[in-house]
């Protein structure tokens, strides 16, 4: 039954993606931006509608008074596909950064430019940082943006050891803006490379804004202190709840690092 409900998530998740970009066409391309990041927001919590009725994955924000609606970074932990999508509602005017190739894939690409997001060349190595900060500064110029960051640059699976790049310290530092973020176990209900949802209530948590301005090293530090910390109590929480998702073998070994009980909690590959 959990396969099929799955498949049967993912097949209707991507045809209401594609509806939802020819039905909302002429509002994204014709109406103003304030239309265009509605659009994402309308799309956004219809998927968390149909992940919480097909698969019963809910999502719970907490701290939502902690968003910046003003310019700011918006730093979230990066577990699964679930979080590209489950803060948009929280986000008043959010833009990513993303490969310039994806622009090119007809209408997909055209709705990303649509919606001001930052296109960049990977290929330029450390020129990128400048290329991100100089046009997240021009749009953030003209209107006030958060800019959303996955400050380990790839999906973590639960548990793992993080590893924060420095991209975002740069960021932090160029842009001189506060930066929000915010710590979730998405992975545990939506795993990478699978196709399988675990239902189950995933809460996340909006954390207070680290301030502009402090030394880069110590910013660093702070962000990996405040996510990490979070994700632990709330994996902490999640294996003391009465009916757990089955856990990955990194958050097992994470659980027990913190002296956490794992014997009898239902695991996964």
């Amino acid at each position: 039954m959990l396969a099929f409900r799955s498949l049967l998530f993912n097949a209707i998740f991507y045809l209401n993606l594609l509806l939802q970009m020819l039905v909302f066409a002429i509002f994204t391309f014709l109406g103003p931006f304030w239309y265009v990041w509605g659009v994402g927001k309308v799309w956004s919590s219809s998927s968390l509608w149909l992940a919480r009725h097909i698969v019963g994955i809910r999502v719970q924000v907490e701290g939502t008074e902690n968003m910046v609606d003003t310019n700011c970074i918006v730093a979230i932990k990066h577990q699964s596909f679930l979080d590209t999508f489950a803060f948009v509602p929280h986000i008043k005017a959010g833009m990513i950064v993303l490969k310039r190739e994806l622009t090119w894939i007809p209408i997909f690409g055209w709705y990303l430019l649509r919606f001001r997001f930052i296109a960049i060349n990977r290929g330029r190595g450390r020129a990128v940082m400048e290329q991100i900060a100089n046009k997240a500064a021009m749009r953030m110029a003209r209107q006030d943006r958060q800019l959303i960051i996955y400050p380990e640059g790839t999906r973590k699976a639960v548990g793992a050891p993080p590893d924060y790049k420095y991209g975002i310290v740069e960021l932090y530092a160029r842009l001189n803006i506060p930066v929000v973020p915010i710590a979730h176990l998405a992975g545990l209900y939506w795993p990478r490379r699978q196709f399988r949802r675990y239902p189950g209530l995933m809460v996340a948590r909006i954390l207070e804004p680290i301030p502009p301005g402090l030394p880069r090293q110590e910013f660093r530090r702070l962000l990996c202190e405040k996510i990490e910390g979070a994700c632990d109590e709330l994996l902490v929480e999640v294996a003391r709840s009465e009916d757990p998702p089955p856990f990955p073998p990194t958050a097992i070994v994470r659980l027990e690092e913190l002296g956490v009980e794992t014997e009898g909690l239902p695991r996964r590959n």
